[in-house]
Parts: C-alpha cells; sequence; structure tokens
C-alpha cells in the first residue's frame, strides 16, 4: 500500500478536507475541513485531486514526510520556506517527490499562519461522519481523530481519476499582517443590542488579534462594545447574553466584551450576540490570522458578497474544466431586516433576518423565554425537513430562533426566506401541539472535583476578580437570593429539564430549562469565557442549563457531572449503527445525586457501550405548562420578583 511516513509531524499537522462535515450543525458537529478553504482548494487542485480529496493543515511548524512511491505534491497558504531534499519549493508550484525523498514543509513563520500540503490521490483515511477532516476536540476524523506525531504512516489514495497538475503559484491569496476582512452587518445590532455609536466603532476600530486563536474561534482585542443595554434578562447578566441561538461560521460573536469569530471547529449554537458575519469569500482569511494581526471589519453589500464568491468558483471551476454555477445576487444595500411579520392568530411575530451571505435568521416572540414559542420554532423547523428547497445544508434550532444555512450557488437567500414565510403561515397552534419526548434520568456528582478545578484554572489564568470566582455555586446561591449552598443542588434535583437545544458547547449537548418557573435558578454566563471545561460537567447560564459534551472553552457557572451525551462507538461510518447523540429534542431531564466514584463507574460504563441511559416514553405540551402555570402562578410571581432583585443587586455589586 502507498503511503505517507511522518519523520516529524511539525505543530498541529491534521488531515483535513475541503467541505468537512455537513447536516449536522443541529446537533453540535462542526464542518471542520480546511481553515484556509481557498488555499487547500487551489493546491489540492494543484495536483490535480478532486474536491473532496484530503490534505494537510500544519501551523507555525510545517511537517517533514517522505513517501513510499512517486508523488506529485504543492504547498501552499504559509508554507513559503518549504524544501525537497534541501531544494526549495515555491507555493502552489507541483513537483514530483520521489519515493524517499524528503519534504521538509519547514517553519510558518508568517505572514499568515497555516500551511496545507497536497499529495496527488490525496490521503486514504475513512470518513467519520460523512469526512474525513480532524475534528481534534471531539476526538474523531482525520487519523485516530488527532494531530499526526512522529513516526505516523498515512494511506495515500488511488491513482487514475486525477486532473492535469497545475502550477497555481500566481493565483494563492496574498498573505498580510494587516488585513481587511468583509462582512456583513446582522443580524443583532442597533439600536436592539449595540447603540448606533457602537456599531460604528465596530466597524472603525482596528483591532489585534488575540493569541488564542485556534480552529474553534479567533479573539479579537479592542475597545469594549457599545452596549444598549444593562443586561440579557433571563439569558444572563452581561448585555452580550441572549437566549441561546445558532451561530455561522465566520459569526463573530461577542462574548462578554470580547469579538469571537467562529471558526470550522467552532460551537453552534450559544447565548451571545452576533453583530456581523465574514463573508463567504473571505473566510479564508480566518485560516491566516496570526496572533497580533491587525483586523479591520469592512461592511459589504450581500450583491458585492455575492460577486466574489461568483468569481471565487470561476477561478477553481477553471482549473478542472468545470462549468461554473450561477449564483444568484441579492439586489444592492439590502437592509439589515429582511422581512417583519406581525403576530396572526396563533402565530407569534417573527423576523426573517440575513446572518451573513449563507445564512438566514428567524427570531419569533419578544427576548424571553416562552416554550409556545420554542414549540412554534420546532414546528417551523419540522415543516422545513418535510419541504426542504435543493440548496438547504443546515437547519439549526434555537429557543426562540431558526438558522438556516444554504449553499448559495443554489437557493438564494430571499427565495428561502419567502418559502419559509409560507411555511410559517400553515403551522398548527403551539397550543394544540403534543410532542413526543422521553424521559431521561442522569445520575450527577454535584460539586464535582473536575468541577472545581475547571473554576481553579480560571481564576489562576484568566479572571481571578471575577464575581463567581472562587466558587460558581455561591455565586448562584447569592444571584438567587438562597440561604445555603446546597439550595442551589435541591432546586436542580427537584427539577425536570426540558432540551430546548442540541450541541450547545458542542457534540449532541443539551440547553435545558426547567419546566416549572420556580425551578428556574438565574445567574450569568463568564466573561471572559473559561478556556477549559471537563467533559459532561453542567453548568447553569442565565436561566438555562448544559451538559458539556466533551472537554473545550464554556461559560456556564458549573454546579457538577453527570454522564456522556455523545458516543461514537467506532471511527468509520460503516462500523457506525447508531447514531452518537444520545438526548433529543424535547427530552425531560431529571437528576439524582451520586458520588464522584458511582459516577465514574457508570461513565465507563456508557463510554464503553455496556449501558445507556435510563429513560421511559413521555411527552411535552403548552397544555400541561399553563395548568402548572395558573396553578402555582402567586409562588412563581413572588419567586421571580425576589431573583429579580437579587439578580439587580449583584449587578449593582459589579459597577460599584
Amino acid at each position: 500500500m502507498s503511503g505517507l511516513s511522518v519523520i516529524s509531524a511539525g505543530i498541529q499537522t491534521t488531515i483535513q478536507d475541503l467541505e468537512g462535515r455537513t447536516g449536522l450543525w443541529d446537533v453540535g458537529v462542526p464542518p471542520s475541513g480546511a481553515f484556509d478553504e481557498f488555499s487547500f482548494a487551489l493546491v489540492n487542485a494543484a495536483v490535480g485531486n478532486s474536491w473532496s480529496a484530503a490534505g494537510l493543515e500544519c501551523v507555525v511548524r510545517g511537517p517533514v514526510l517522505t513517501v513510499s512511491t512517486d508523488r506529485q505534491v504543492c504547498v501552499g497558504g504559509a508554507a513559503t520556506q518549504a524544501t525537497i531534499d534541501g531544494r526549495p519549493l515555491p507555493p502552489g508550484t507541483v513537483v514530483w517527490l520521489r519515493a524517499g525523498s524528503v519534504l521538509d514543509v519547514g517553519p510558518l513563520d508568517g505572514p499568515g499562519f497555516r500551511g496545507y500540503v497536497a499529495v496527488q490521490g490525496g490521503l486514504d483515511v475513512p470518513r467519520v461522519l460523512g469526512s474525513r477532516a480532524t475534528f481534534i476536540l471531539g476526538g474523531f476524523g482525520g487519523l485516530e481523530g488527532r494531530p499526526l506525531v512522529d513516526g505516523d504512516a498515512v494511506p495515500l489514495g488511488r491513482l487514475g481519476n486525477q486532473s492535469a497538475p497545475a502550477d497555481v503559484s500566481a493565483l494563492l491569496p496574498d498573505l498580510a499582517s494587516d488585513w481587511a476582512l468583509r462582512v456583513i452587518p446582522g443580524p443583532h445590532g442597533a439600536p436592539t443590542h449595540l447603540t448606533f455609536e457602537g456599531v460604528e466603532a465596530l466597524f472603525g476600530e482596528t483591532w489585534t488579534v488575540d493569541h488564542r486563536v485556534d480552529r474553534t474561534g479567533v479573539r479579537l482585542v479592542g475597545p469594549t462594545p457599545g452596549w444598549a443595554r444593562e443586561d440579557g434578562g433571563e439569558a444572563g447578566l452581561h448585555p452580550s447574553n441572549l437566549h441561546d441561538s445558532a451561530y455561522p461560521v465566520g459569526g463573530i460573536m461577542l462574548s462578554g466584551d470580547t469579538p469571537v469569530i467562529v471558526g470550522k471547529d467552532g460551537p453552534s449554537l450559544g447565548g451571545f450576540v452576533v453583530p456581523a458575519v465574514v463573508i463567504g469569500a473571505d473566510r479564508w482569511i480566518l485560516g491566516q490570522l496570526r496572533p497580533g494581526d491587525s483586523v479591520r471589519l469592512v461592511p459589504t453589500t450581500p450583491e458585492d458578497a455575492a460577486e466574489a464568491m461568483q468569481h471565487r468558483r470561476a477561478l477553481l471551476a477553471s482549473l478542472h474544466s468545470q462549468p461554473v454555477q450561477e449564483t444568484k445576487a441579492a439586489p444592492a444595500a439590502r437592509p439589515l431586516e429582511l422581512q417583519s411579520y406581525d403576530a396572526d392568530g396563533t402565530a407569534p411575530s417573527y423576523t426573517i433576518r440575513r446572518s451573513g451571505d449563507r445564512h438566514l435568521l428567524v427570531e419569533a416572540g419578544p427576548a424571553e423565554l416562552d416554550l409556545r414559542i420554542r414549540v412554534w420554532i420546532h414546528l417551523l423547523a419540522q415543516a422545513l425537513r418535510s419541504d426542504r428547497p435543493d440548496g438547504v445544508t443546515e437547519i439549526v434550532e434555537g429557543v426562540r430562533s431558526l438558522l438556516v444555512q444554504v449553499d448559495d450557488a443554489r437557493l438564494g437567500l430571499d427565495t428561502l426566506a419567502k418559502h419559509l414565510a409560507v411555511l410559517a403561515g400553515g403551522l398548527a397552534d403551539p397550543a394544540t401541539v403534543t410532542i413526543p419526548a422521553r424521559e431521561v434520568s442522569l445520575p450527577m456528582a454535584f460539586d464535582h472535583p473536575e468541577a472545581h478545578e475547571a473554576m481553579r484554572r480560571y481564576a489562576a489564568t484568566v479572571r481571578p476578580d471575577a464575581p463567581w470566582c472562587p466558587d460558581n455555586v455561591e455565586f448562584i446561591r447569592r444571584v438567587n437570593d438562597l440561604t445555603d449552598r446546597a439550595d442551589v443542588f435541591d432546586v436542580v434535583a427537584a427539577a425536570t429539564y426540558l432540551v430546548v437545544g442540541l450541541g450547545d458547547v458542542y457534540l449532541g449537548a443539551p440547553v435545558a430549562v426547567p419546566i416549572d418557573p420556580r425551578h428556574r435558578l438565574v445567574t450569568t454566563k463568564y466573561n471572559p469565557a473559561r478556556t477549559w471545561t471537563p467533559q459532561n460537567a453542567v453548568g447553569i447560564g442565565g436561566i438555562y442549563l448544559c451538559i458539556y459534551g466533551m472537554e473545550g472553552p464554556g461559560g456556564y457557572q458549573l454546579v457538577g457531572r453527570t454522564l456522556p451525551v455523545w458516543r461514537l462507538p467506532g471511527l468509520a461510518e460503516e462500523q457506525r449503527d447508531e447514531q452518537p447523540w444520545l438526548l433529543r429534542q424535547f427530552d425531560r431531564i431529571r437528576f439524582h445525586p451520586v458520588s464522584a466514584d458511582e459516577l465514574a463507574h457508570q461513565r465507563a460504563d456508557i463510554k464503553a457501550g455496556r449501558a445507556d441511559l435510563v429513560t421511559r416514553p413521555a411527552t411535552f405540551s403548552m397544555a400541561e405548562v399553563n395548568q402548572l402555570e395558573a396553578e402555582a402562578a402567586g409562588e412563581i410571581a413572588t419567586l421571580r420578583a425576589q431573583r429579580r432583585a437579587a439578580f439587580d443587586a449583584e449587578r449593582q455589586r459589579w459597577v460599584s
């Protein structure tokens, strides 16, 4: 078997493909794939590979490689110092790498941050969830879900279907340390979330790329955003907080006061304002942003974004002698808000807005939790799944929102907006709908040592003066006017949580809310976020609870740890006979306390497939909610007022 041997792995060298994973954004599986997709596409085309072929991506220092059989190779991106047997290999130039010869990709000293290597025939690793791309945080794709290490052997694909090689050196994009990123404003902005002056400052400032830049996201350093409100209400104490809504890749979310551009391995769902989205034709730049680089966010129109992408497609298609798919350009200077619909009968008021040039965001009702609105969003999503136009690639449900992604070469956003409005007009009354669900019983180790380790690391390395340091549970107690720390755990154990979103912080992670308003503890998310959270930690942010699907960053206040909510039985698709996410929309979750040792045993059984979640059939309907709220109306009102007062008092302590 022909193979690629890794003499020296370099820094975070991973196997990636162009498209990554599609259709799984709604359960928190990011697309992954090449971060600088333009450079990757060019070098792959240069050696005659198909669009689906896998290659290598590296950061800071490239790998040293050899092959067992002669293959053509090409490097690109920031790989400007590559050599073969000591002779320079210019970016974009196709050369033969003879068996036994050594390709040293070399240091990636800038400008740019990521280098790419394409090998004739591609890299023949198994597809996992539809793609060969590596998702390191999730531990799947590529070679065993990890970066390459010294001594690895990677199988090469067969030859025979390649196009003629092409020199793409003149086509590779220019790299820099001072960048202009074209963005489409919205979906969130002035005057609801930011002031008009705040929006102008966002686009008028020159931002600096933070040292915390990776495939999950690019953090920008600059002035504090100009907020138009004091807090996020039920969604959290900070004005950046909102009820969980899906992000597009390239979306600039304001995580607290920090802009973070969502990357190819970024989260699909979260509770932060998104004031702008990078256009598709400029997304490649995100993969080349280097710590310390300067960035300006340049507003542009949907028409200009479509024209730029059309030019990109034409260039790439010419390398493969393929016809160019025409993109339907939207009219210039379209407003942020495409359409607004007033409440009509049983339907709530809602808006349909652009979220960049590839997404529409539907938001329904006022900016507060209303389970009737959540059911309406679910009905709209189900209607779209049943009557799905060609070109719809992702459908992601939020708490009061629906994000729809399109292949903009096949479907225009205006056409999709009209289709959504027609579907919305034919939905059933949410008050009359009963949704099949399950009741899921989960063990919870409250005050788990790993949760406290996450708090300790945050206080030591990020923000020791944060009001939730050193103890998140004490902070929750204080902001909800409870008497003892144990009261926090008692409320969580008494509640029945309704799953209202999946993929909140990756891989099937649920965002859930107590059905009974009396159990809705109110808190806020970390600002800035944690850099590390243990897998399956349980946290509360705003009025929502989340179970983290994997290790990674996070912002919810931690109360304990529970079982895995994601299980990928095999590496290859043919090995997998069940979906890896274990929870579903509208599942009802009940927690029961266990010790950390008991939880460890149960976690091991779930991971190994020796056990499964404990479930029984159930349903959810608004009739249940309405009856509960009517019977306890007085107590609910008293508790809400009490918690709001404690919430306001905590915010005042921050100010003073």
